[in-house]
């Protein structure tokens, strides 16, 4: 029995990554291959669905809705107020198209890093990018490399206190902040930054002896800009900059709170598991009342728009996720999972859980096609038992939590993950003309840099 329900387990993944990949939406099918894999294993689909699967996605979305949508909300006023732009802008004519390749990722890394969402800042970069390259010769297909390198990877999950919800839910399990292991964050930016800007420089030089230029392209290619009514830089930045600093100071003064005022709520979490999330959202919020009140003259006929479409992009975000975590906690209570789940944690490298960890967010990020739901999956299953095993083992719980959203940012962006469809549909290319560098750059050196810090950490005694 237990061979038939990991049997069927593995062919539930196969087909909701397939459906995935042609577009299918996982809020329907995650809960259909879901039921497959359960009456394979022996259980009843109706209370399958009620009493396991649904309870675990809306704790998902209970836990995590405010944070998609204040981001997204966040998102939507910095791009519709032109502050995204007006970053973007002043990153590419500052460095010149001489360092075109660097000027494109830095853009991405400071957009992705205050706190604007992914998708917002591949729609707000890629003029800009497309415009630069063509000027500097460059072929076009190395733009949503440039993007991806900087949107997908160091920002989103390691650089310290990046409010992305791929850093922020770690501390749900670990009790830690969004600045946890600081030093083996950085490390990662360094190694995940240089190896990527290399890699790319490398193909910008072989397409250029080779005489490749730009490239012929009529889909989806940016009309001329007119940047002469962006906002100033310093009022763009400023909404971004107070998120951050607000974030880090808020997550102190939420963290020392009494405890006592969590008594009224019965089953509440603890202070230290909230008091992220509860900086987060203040910041978030003050960070976008600035944002439209530092650009009024721009926003004033359009931040009720902003604030609702912002809100109900949000929605489908935070349904996709947490449909896929409600299917991972389906799969997770079947017997074929139990066995799968024994032999992952049965790697012990060094009596340690951090490679064991990092290979299970790879994996469930892969098979999800989802760095955050991935990671929501491996953490809500067995991130007690991680916790256990480092405590007894003295190992500082931010490496865990630094090691697990490093790992979501691996595996993730194989060929049907949605951040790398919408990418190359922004850029009007194909997974033919761009792939390869998206999984060079944002899975390929950030899955090795992953495995390396999970095994290096700990011996060299960084966090």
């Amino acid at each position: 029995m237990e061979f038939i329900s990991i049997l069927f387990i593995l062919i539930s993944l196969g087909l909701l990554m397939f459906f995935a990949y042609r577009g299918w939406s996982v809020i329907l099918m995650a809960p259909v291959f879901a039921l497959l894999a359960a009456i394979a294993s022996g259980l009843h689909a109706l209370p399958t669905y009620t009493e396991l699967f649904m309870p675990k996605m809306v704790t998902y979305i209970k836990n995590f809705f405010p944070i998609f949508m204040l981001g997204a909300v966040f998102g939507k006023v910095m791009e519709d107020s032109g502050a995204a732009r007006s970053i973007a802008h002043w990153v590419v004519r500052s460095l010149g198209k001489e360092r075109a390749i660097i000027s494109v990722v830095l853009a991405c890394a400071i957009l992705t890093y205050g706190g604007v969402s992914l998708f917002v800042v591949a729609f707000a970069v890629y003029p800009f990018a497309a415009a630069l390259f063509k000027e500097a010769g460059i072929p076009k297909r190395l733009i949503p490399g440039c993007i991806a390198l900087g949107s997908f990877t160091f920002t989103m999950v390691a650089v310290p206190g990046t409010p992305q919800i791929q850093n922020m839910i770690p501390t749900r399990y670990f009790g830690t902040t969004a600045y946890a292991a600081p030093v083996t964050g950085i490390l990662y930016t360094i190694i995940v930054f240089t190896a990527g800007v290399a890699w790319l420089e490398w193909r910008r030089r072989k397409a250029v002896a080779a005489g490749e230029g730009y490239g012929q392209h009529t889909k989806n290619e940016p009309e001329t800009l007119d940047n002469n009514n962006l906002p100033p830089v310093w009022t763009s930045l400023l909404p971004m900059v107070l998120v951050l600093i607000l974030n880090f100071v808020l997550t102190k003064v939420f963290t020392g709170l009494k405890p006592d005022i969590m008594k009224p709520f019965q089953g509440a979490s603890s202070i230290a598991q909230v008091a992220p999330t509860w900086a987060l959202l203040t910041a978030l919020v003050i960070g976008i009342i600035t944002a439209i009140t530092l650009n009024w003259r721009t926003m004033k006929d359009k931040y009720v728009n902003s604030l609702n479409q912002g809100t109900l992009g949000s929605l489908l975000a935070i349904m996709n996720t947490a449909s896929e975590v409600g299917y991972g906690n389906t799969i997770a209570a079947l017997m074929g999972f139990k066995a799968i789940a024994n032999a992952l944690m049965s790697i012990k490298v060094g009596g340690l859980p951090l490679v064991s960890e990092a290979i299970t967010v790879n994996v469930l990020a892969g098979i999800t096609g989802s760095a955050s739901g991935g990671m929501s999956i491996a953490l809500e299953t067995m991130g007690k038992q991680y916790l256990d095993w480092a405590l007894n083992v003295g190992l500082n719980p931010q490496l865990l939590h630094r090691i697990a959203a490093m790992a979501s940012s691996g595996f993730d962006t194989l060929p049907h993950n949605g951040a790398v469809i919408t990418l190359l549909a922004i850029c009007g290319l194909t997974h033919r003309d761009s792939y390869l560098d998206i999984f060079m750059v944002a899975t390929i050196i950030t899955f090795a840099t992953g495995f390396l810090l999970a095994l290096l950490a700990p011996v060299i005694g960084f966090v």
